[in-house]
């Protein structure tokens, strides 16, 4: 981690420019993001994006996806990466949950549920405007901490606790913030580092700089 580097301060122009933009999952509900956020492991948010419309004309609600088989579904899902386990979550989920209004709304509860880890669970309480209780830390998140230098390693767990030790919890948004810039500017290779906000603290900047 870049020690000398005030990231608390660094980071504001990036939250800044992300706070209020909403996540690519085109959801219409939290049950419906619920949903997606599980589908969306190891996927495109396009390629969900793409199938949920008639998933969620067939299971509109928690209630009616309690009672689907995994016959029932696959013909939706199967177009998703890993679908015979993302099934089994699904409906399992549904069973434990029953109803859209008892969906949990804290990062505990939605753990304890299957197919749904910190940065899923991070991903619905941003999205449900809930009290942030952690970073998300995605894919995107991954490669861009490191970059900038306010992480290091590829262990999502651990780049999201350097995060929330160098950040106050007001800016835990930094997370998403990171990757929407992952995905507009800091892309996998050619990155634009030109046109980045964030190149004056940026390690990989400064290191690969003409």
């Amino acid at each position: 981690m870049s020690a000398n580097v005030n990231w608390p301060e660094a980071i504001k122009p990036l939250i800044e420019k992300y706070k209020n933009t909403r996540h690519p999952l085109e959801y219409g509900n939290i049950y419906q993001l619920v949903v997606m956020v599980i589908l969306s492991a190891q996927d495109s948010d396009r390629n969900i994006n793409k199938l949920a419309p008639k998933l969620f004309e067939a299971f509109p609600n928690m209630e009616s996806l309690s009672r689907a088989t995994a016959e029932s579904l696959y013909p939706f899902i199967n177009g998703v990466r890993n679908f015979g386990n993302k099934t089994k979550w699904l409906m399992e989920l549904a069973q434990k949950v029953k109803e859209d209004k008892s969906i949990p709304t804290n990062l505990e509860e939605l753990t304890e549920l299957p197919g749904i880890g910190r940065k899923s669970a991070n991903v619905i309480l941003r999205e449900s405007g809930k009290p942030v209780e952690g970073v998300i830390v995605d894919l995107h998140v991954v490669r861009v901490a490191p970059r900038l230098g306010i992480a290091t390693g590829t262990d999502p767990k651990k780049i999201e606790k350097q995060i929330m030790d160098a950040l106050p919890r007001e800016e835990w948004e930094a997370g998403m913030s990171m990757s929407f810039l992952g995905r507009e500017i800091c892309r996998p290779t050619g990155p634009k580092c030109e046109i980045c906000l964030m190149n004056p603290v940026c390690q990989y900047y400064a290191n690969n700089r003409a």
